[in-house]
């Protein structure tokens, strides 16, 4: 075997021992959204507009027990979803839980899954409008030949979504996996003993560990499972990046790159915004410039990139002219926690609360009015309308569909 084979064996073995993500299978469907996964809210997010047509094809690349699989088919009903992953035993556990939980029955599109490593995605019909990778492309022995697999089967106009791990937020970890592959010498491989081995070193580190203390404040809650602990401390590959190396493998995939998903996360205001002279200087640097200071002023808090490519044409919508915002059609975000309420959470869990005449607009939006038709009966200022846009609160199409 090659060394690449090898390593795609060891992480096959890993999840065939221990299946992740380790999420109970349920007799419901799952409970609220993950905007991320709902081709609409992500289409929206990215172009700033509503997708022409909800039936699309949606790939979940590495799609593990499904969880991430079972919301595509819950948010995305009139979607062909298609799953792959490496591990023959997640893929089982991914089907099950689709048919148990019901989100399998109802779906108006064909639903399929495939033993397939990321690098056989050619072997897969046709192209796919969305592409979904969360917590794969750092476990392959080599990712940029995973992302350009995927980048392949991406067609015009689709979106990408991608998650990997970052470096600095993850320090103390690569530091405990060190020290478990040390002390599993020979029986590096065993993972259950490499799990036996972590576990025995939380419990006799003293409490003032560094390591033992960032695992208490940030990871203990999800690492009570084996599972968690194994893919988070005994996993035989992975590949943590940094801002510099993270666009090395975006620019290898050849995608345009538009931008993270978490973006309040990369506003230098967060971290230095009282102070106008050292703002003054973020703004002569690139955008990836800032997003490399930004990481090295919050290692902490950045333990992982989110973000989206595109294949082109990507075609963004510009709602600054009067003309095109009072033509458009708006309708509300599909990923709102509370609506019909003024008091609600947004596509990312946040609460806002409404204005009456912004609560009165969205209840008028309903895919038909044009934005000046329902200025007509509601008083709202087009500014207001801008900001709902882009609070995401409405979609807008530029014609009717």
């Amino acid at each position: 075997m090659t060394k690449k084979s090898q390593q795609s064996s060891a992480v096959q073995r890993l999840y065939n021992t221990y299946p992740f993500p380790p999420e109970p299978l349920l007799d419901e469907p799952p409970p609220g959204y993950n905007w991320r996964w709902n081709w609409l809210a992500a289409y929206n997010f990215c172009t700033g507009r509503k997708p022409a047509t909800e039936k699309v094809r949606i790939l979940d690349a590495g799609c593990g027990t499904g969880v991430g699989t079972e919301y595509l088919i819950l948010l995305n009903p009139h979607a062909e979803i298609v799953g792959i992953d490496l591990s023959e035993k997640a893929l089982e556990i991914a089907q099950q839980r689709c048919q148990q939980s019901g989100v399998s029955t109802n779906h108006k599109a064909p639903i399929s899954f495939h033993h397939l490593n990321l690098e056989e995605a050619d072997q897969l019909s046709g192209e796919f409008d969305l592409i979904n990778c969360v917590g794969v492309l750092h476990h392959l022995p080599d990712p940029i030949a995973g992302i350009k697999a995927l980048a392949k089967k991406l067609a015009p106009g689709g979106i990408f979504h991608i998650f990997v791990y970052a470096e600095l937020g993850r320090w103390e970890i690569q530091l405990m996996q060190k020290a478990i592959s040390l002390l599993q010498g020979e029986q590096k491989g065993d993972y259950k003993d490499g799990v036996f081995v972590g576990r025995e070193l939380f419990k006799h580190l003293p409490e003032n560990n560094r390591i033992v203390k960032r695992e208490k404040e940030r990871w203990s809650l999800e690492n009570h499972r084996d599972e968690s602990f194994a893919d988070m401390y005994v996993h035989p590959q992975e590949t943590d990046y940094n801002i510099d190396t993270l666009f090395e493998l975006i620019e290898a995939s050849e995608l345009e790159f538009i931008g993270f998903s978490n973006p309040q996360y990369w506003e230098l205001e967060r971290l230095i915004g009282q102070s106008e002279e050292l703002i003054k200087r973020g703004d002569n640097l690139s955008d990836r410039q800032r997003y490399r200071l930004i990481e090295l002023l919050d290692p902490e808090n950045i333990t992982h990139y989110e973000f989206f490519l595109g294949k082109p044409p990507i075609i963004k919508s510009d709602w600054s002219s009067d003309k095109n915002l009072l033509s458009a059609i708006p309708e509300p975000h599909p990923c709102m926690f509370g609506w019909p309420s003024q008091s609600i959470l947004n596509y990312d869990y946040q609460p806002v609360s409404l204005s009456d005449l912004e609560y009165g607009f969205i209840q008028a939006c309903n895919g038909e009015l044009t934005v000046k038709e329902i200025l007509d009966s509601v008083a709202l200022e087009l500014d207001g309308v801008r900001s709902l846009q882009q609070q995401q609160l409405i979609m807008l199409s530029p014609f009717k569909q």
